[in-house]
């Protein structure tokens, strides 16, 4: 490997975030090269990614495609793994500069953590995973001079509202913008109807199929506030969520004096991506400049009878231990039935909310105890869904 460059693993290469983290990569080979990339199904499009980037590993999920995996590239000099404990080691290895954390759900957890201890540059586009565990992986970073930088288009342009020094001592509350999904201007009834594909027909953003379907109940504003609280050391009762439909101020900080700092960008994902790698300088990474004159900006408030998820987060903060584990794992398996069609998108959130309130909390200050506590969420939310 070219010690002149920074090595880049990207743990999800498949999905959005990672293909467009590789395109970013493919237009500055002069800065970056790929160390390893990763995928849980989609071999057609993993096998071109290897073709084309060349990395020393490359991860795939599935047993038997990675035998073909391994049959193809047999003489090649890039490696084929499939053991789901790989994902640490293509995480930690020496010669790794920065992991892009972009596994959707709670599999992002142990390689995200690995990479931490090991004292990476770690590009956090994984929400779940600062949301199960957030008081240690936070605590894990200082210990070992691990960077956690914020590739969610909110957190990121929290992180970039910031003062330079990133205190918090001046701020008076930040706010999340949410775009208000497909169902903004929608009754609770309609989404009672909602089918999978009016659920993940996303306004503003091109999102994987979970990430979608949070953003249709809001439940990925909920993990938002909670990934805010431990980024940023922010008090719950200081973040707060408006909507805005356009997506184009991607957050705001407001500070004691009266100043509001926001963040605008057009919906594009390279732009955070970009930050991140680079930071603190700025790589050319999108070529749809924001034109302001053609737009228009619109702010909402949240509805929270429509959208009970918002709440639902400042309940699991106020809780704290293992509750906002719990939380994500019951939505993980609500997600999940919601596309097999078992539940409807509703009922997402009253199983989340039965879990919370059929489970125990624990301190969360081990691993062990925070998979646990995911362990035993999930086998209750199924147990409620199987009672619908």
């Amino acid at each position: 490997m070219d010690t002149m460059k920074e090595n880049i693993t990207i743990l999800g290469s498949t999905g959005t975030i990672g293909q467009n983290t590789l395109a970013i990569i493919a237009k500055h080979r002069d800065k970056y090269q790929v160390f390893a990339i990763s995928a849980n199904q989609n071999v057609e499009l993993l096998e071109r990614q290897i073709i084309k980037h060349l990395p020393k590993y490359a991860l795939i999920l599935d047993l038997k495609k990675a035998k073909y995996l391994k049959n193809k590239f047999h003489n090649s000099d890039t490696t084929i793994l499939s053991d789901k404990k790989d994902l640490e080691f293509i995480s930690i290895d020496n010669d790794v500069d920065i992991v892009m954390s972009a596994i959707v759900g709670s599999a992002a957890l142990l390689p995200t953590l690995a990479a931490i201890k090991a004292s990476k540059k770690v590009l956090l586009a994984n929400k779940e995973a600062l949301v199960m565990a957030g008081s240690l992986m936070m605590c894990e970073a200082q210990i070992n001079n691990a960077t956690i930088l914020p590739i969610d288009s909110e957190h990121n342009a929290i992180f970039q509202c910031l003062p330079a020094d990133k205190k918090n001592t001046f701020i008076d509350k930040i706010i999340l913008t949410a775009s208000g999904g497909p169902f903004f201007n929608k009754t609770i009834d309609d989404m009672k109807r909602a089918n999978l594909s009016e659920a993940t027909n996303h306004p503003t953003w091109n999102m994987g199929q979970k990430i979608s379907i949070d953003s249709a109940t809001m439940m990925n504003k909920a993990l938002e506030i909670i990934e805010a609280h431990w980024l940023f050391s922010i008090p719950a009762d200081k973040i707060k969520v408006i909507i805005h439909p356009q997506s184009i101020v991607h957050s705001m900080v407001y500070y004691r004096d009266g100043s509001v700092l926001a963040q605008m960008a057009n919906p594009d994902m390279k732009i955070p991506i970009a930050y991140g790698l680079s930071y603190p300088q700025r790589l050319k990474s999108s070529e749809m400049f924001l034109d302001l004159t053609d737009k228009k900006f619109e702010f909402f408030a949240v509805d929270c009878v429509k959208y009970p998820s918002i709440n639902l987060a400042y309940e699991v903060l106020q809780e704290g231990g293992t509750s906002a584990c719990i939380m994500n794992a019951a939505n993980e398996i609500a997600v999940d039935s919601f596309i097999e069609g078992r539940i409807n998108l509703t009922q997402i959130y009253n199983c989340v909310k039965y879990t919370l309130d059929n489970c125990h909390f624990n301190i969360a200050d081990d691993i062990e105890t925070i998979i646990d506590a995911d362990k035993q969420a999930r086998i209750i939310s199924k147990k409620y869904i199987q009672k619908l």
